[in-house]
């Protein structure tokens, strides 16, 4: 299991929100450099990067610290936040990205999101399924897909979401139960084993509500997304990335790529 120590970035600033509401803010430190090349230390390979002030205003992007963050500590990083068009895509991996992560746009133009595929890579693109609603003991159909920055739910199912970017070659998957972000209230796991039931091919990444080593530990996928944890000492990152390193999924190692 991939273990991604999450930043999330305001104006320069590690912040951590509660249920994605810019009005419940944390804030953890200024020097996002120095956390990062923090968890590299810790032995982490990448890290989850999150530019909220671009994912408010892509004019607002900081473009120049994230190439800062990615230069500097030496990480594979996967970042995302208010990406809307093919150039925000070639301006982050030009700044170092390894990976994009997509979400809204997914929503509103799968047929752009799915050009980006092909020109892209699969390898490239990580597609954002943040769901609302649900109910843990029924099927994921009751789970929509949210956009707008969590304030709407599109209508759209996960299931269909997910369906419709197989042919597009989907790789990566990071499913965020928004009703559990930021509250350190326990993983949806019912939700990531009906996930990784019907779409077993994916590489799937969970997040929201991380509270404890034994969340990480009970998780049936490829990677986890964990900030608030973290940075409020439940764990270290090191003491994660013990859990990953030997975690496997239905008695197989976990690929990592």
């Amino acid at each position: 299991m991939i273990i991604y120590p999450a930043i999330d970035l305001i104006d320069g600033d590690i912040v951590r929100l509660h249920k994605g509401d810019f009005d419940q803010k944390t804030t953890y430190g200024s020097n996002p450099v120095e956390v990062a090349c923090a968890f590299r230390g810790a032995g982490a390979e990448w890290l989850h990067l999150v530019d909220l002030d671009g994912a408010k205003n892509p004019h607002n992007r900081q473009i120049n610290l994230i190439t800062e963050i990615i230069s500097k500590s030496g990480l594979k990083v996967q970042t995302g936040g208010g990406i809307r068009s093919r150039e925000d895509i070639v301006k982050l991996i030009g700044a170092g990205a390894s990976r994009i992560v997509l979400g809204s746009l997914a929503v509103r133009e799968p047929n752009l999101v799915q050009e980006f595929f092909d020109e892209f890579g699969p390898e490239r693109i990580c597609l954002a399924a943040d769901v609302i609603g649900g109910d843990p003991e029924n099927s994921k159909e009751c789970y929509h897909i949210a956009f707008s920055g969590w304030q709407a739910a599109s209508g759209i199912t996960l299931s269909d979401f997910l369906t419709e970017y197989q042919g597009a070659g989907l790789q990566h998957v990071l499913c965020t139960d928004v009703a559990r972000d930021g509250t350190m209230s326990g993983c949806n796991n019912a939700l990531y084993v009906s996930i990784k039931e019907m779409f077993p091919s994916i590489q799937l990444q969970a997040s929201g509500g991380v509270r404890s080593l034994d969340d990480v530990a009970s998780l049936n996928t490829d990677g986890v997304i964990i900030g608030k944890a973290i940075y409020e000492g439940i764990f270290s990152v090191n003491e994660a990335l013990a859990i990953g390193k030997h975690k496997t999924i239905d008695g197989r190692d976990v690929i990592k790529c």
